[in-house]
């Protein structure tokens, strides 16, 4: 299963979006969409998993969830939007990882890409997309795309939109 992750697009969905995503099968959005017509247009192109983030409007936080926990070939994912990374987790999704483990751990928020392991939680991948709009401190915006296959991540891929200005 090929998965496309983005986040804090802010209201501005680059195009190119819609190239990288082309094969697959499902997209996450993690938090900071923005509108429901930016929602509704990425579950019109793939079927899309979102979260609501902290900019994100009563009515776009009545359609999503702070919290969305799924299993896809084999890996238990959770996605929400602040969330922090090894070791420096917000405090409660340190809470609730010391109730319930995830293989893969998603957030947004912090606008930096990242890609870390947690050893403490048994190797959890944790990925941070960064940020795919044109609104922050960031400068480059981006984005993930990677495979899931029999309870494994694999082919992970950061892409790289261009700066924030085009």
């Amino acid at each position: 299963m090929k998965i496309g992750l983005l986040s804090d697009t802010h209201n501005y969905l680059d195009p190119q979006i819609f190239d990288y995503f082309a094969d697959c099968d499902e997209l996450w959005h993690a938090g900071d969409i923005g509108s429901v017509g930016l929602l509704t247009e990425l579950q019109t192109f793939k079927p899309t998993q979102a979260v609501f983030g902290n900019i994100d409007s009563e009515e776009v936080r009545k359609l999503l969830p702070m919290d969305c926990w799924i299993e896809r070939e084999g890996v238990c994912i959770w996605m929400t939007h602040i969330g922090g990374y090894p070791p420096k987790y917000n405090p409660r999704v340190r809470k609730n990882l010391s109730e319930r483990s995830a293989d893969l751990f998603v957030c947004g928020h912090s606008h930096i890409l990242k890609v870390i392991k947690d050893e403490q939680r048994n190797n959890m991948l944790c990925l941070n997309p960064g940020a795919a709009g044109r609104q922050g401190f960031h400068q480059m915006r981006t984005i993930l795309r990677f495979q899931l296959n029999n309870g494994i991540v694999s082919q992970l891929e950061a892409i790289e939109l261009g700066t924030k200005s085009n």
